[in-house]
C-alpha cells in the first residue's frame, strides 16, 4: 500500500470488506452522515431564515447564534460528499485537492460549532451575572471580533490537517481520501489531536459549566422561589454537559487512542484495529451535534426564541383558520 508519495496507506481502508471495521465504514458512517444531512438541515435552515428575515435588530447574542448555524450547515453541506465515498467502497474519485478541503473543513467547522456553543454561554452568564457591566464588556461589535478570531484560529489550527490529508492508492488500485488520525505521521497527529483536545473539549467543558453553575448560583441567590430564567440556564446547563459527556468526551478519547497507538505500538495491529472501529462509531455519534446545536439557539436567545413562538403562533393561527373553514365554520366572504 504506497502513496505516490511514498507515504503508507491506512490498512483499515485498504482492507478486506469482510472486516467489522470496513461494514462500519461502509453502513453505520454513511446512514448516519444520510440522517443528519436531513436534520441538520431542516432544523438549520429555518433558523437561518428566521435571522436573516425576521431579526430587524441584531445583539451579541445574534451574532454567535448565526455563526454557530453557519458552521453547523457548512459543516453538513461536506457531507455529501463524505457520503457517496462510503458508499463507493470508499473510493474517493473528486481528486486529491477536494480530498483535502473536504477533510480540513470537516475539522474547522467542527470545531469552530463547539466555540460558538461556549460563546453563547458566556453571553449568558454576563447577562445574567453582571447584567450592566455585560453592556459595555462583550457587545455586538466585540462578538464580531471574537467570531472572526475564532474563524482565524481554527482555520490555522486546521492547516496541518491540509498537509497531512491527502489522496493514497492501494495495492488493488483502490484510491482512498485518508483521515490524519489513521496516519503514520504521529509526530504531527498525536500533538495536533491532544492540542485540539484539550483547546476543543476540555477547555470549553470547563468555561461552559463555570458559566452556567455561576448563573445558577446568582439566580438561585436573587431570593426569588419560582425564576423561570433559573429552569432554563440550568436546562441549558445539563443539555451541555449530556452533549459533552455524549459526543465530544468519548470522539476525543477515541480519536487520542488510535493515535497514541501508532506511536507507541505500531505493530499491534489487532489492538489498533479495534481502536480505529471504536473511533469511527464515536465519529458517527460525535456528528449527531450539529441536530443538538439548535436546541441551544433556542435556549440561549431571548430575541430568537420570540421569533420562534410568534412564527409558531401564526403557524397555529393559520392552520386553525384553515380547518375551520374546511369544516364550514367560516365561509368565504
Amino acid at each position: 500500500m504506497e502513496h505516490a508519495s511514498g507515504q503508507k496507506a491506512e490498512a483499515d481502508f485498504c482492507g478486506s470488506p469482510d472486516t467489522l471495521l470496513d461494514i462500519i465504514q461502509r453502513t453505520l458512517i454513511p446512514g448516519t452522515f444520510l440522517f443528519i444531512l436531513v436534520m441538520g438541515l431542516l432544523l438549520n435552515i429555518p433558523i437561518i431564515w428566521i435571522l436573516t428575515f425576521r431579526m430587524k435588530h441584531w445583539n451579541r447574542s445574534t451574532v454567535f447564534l448565526c455563526n454557530l448555524v453557519f458552521a453547523d450547515i457548512t459543516w453538513i453541506l461536506t457531507l455529501p460528499f463524505l457520503i457517496y465515498y462510503h458508499l463507493n467502497h470508499l473510493r474517493w474519485p473528486f481528486g486529491d485537492s477536494f480530498c483535502k478541503v473536504i477533510r480540513t473543513a470537516y475539522h474547522l467547522f467542527y470545531y469552530c460549532s463547539i466555540y460558538f456553543v461556549t460563546c453563547l454561554s458566556m453571553d449568558r452568564y454576563l447577562a445574567i451575572v453582571h447584567p450592566l457591566r455585560s453592556l459595555w464588556i462583550l457587545n455586538k461589535h466585540h462578538a464580531q471580533w471574537i467570531s472572526c478570531c475564532i474563524w482565524m484560529v481554527t482555520g490555522l489550527v486546521s492547516l496541518p490537517v491540509t498537509y497531512i490529508a491527502s489522496t493514497q492508492t492501494c495495492l488493488n488500485n483502490k484510491t482512498i481520501c485518508s483521515l490524519y488520525v489513521f496516519s503514520n505521521s504521529t509526530y504531527i497527529t498525536l500533538p495536533l489531536s491532544v492540542s485540539c483536545s484539550i483547546g476543543g473539549c476540555l477547555l470549553p467543558f470547563g468555561a461552559i459549566c463555570y458559566c452556567y453553575c455561576s448563573s445558577v448560583r446568582k439566580l438561585q441567590g436573587s431570593g426569588i422561589q419560582h425564576c423561570p430564567k433559573r429552569g432554563k440556564v440550568t436546562k441549558l446547563m445539563y443539555s451541555a454537559l449530556i452533549a459533552f459527556a455524549v459526543l465530544y468526551f468519548p470522539y476525543h478519547l477515541s480519536r487520542n487512542t488510535c493515535i497514541f497507538l501508532r506511536a507507541i505500538w505500531p505493530t499491534a495491529t489487532w489492538t489498533i484495529q479495534q481502536a480505529d472501529t471504536l473511533f469511527l462509531v464515536m465519529v458517527a455519534i460525535c456528528s449527531l451535534n450539529t441536530c443538538i446545536n439548535p436546541l441551544f439557539c433556542f435556549m440561549s436567545g431571548e430575541d430568537f426564541r420570540e421569533q420562534v413562538c410568534k412564527l409558531a403562533s401564526s403557524f397555529c393561527f393559520i392552520k386553525s383558520w384553515k380547518d375551520q373553514r374546511r369544516l364550514g365554520w367560516i365561509y368565504p366572504v
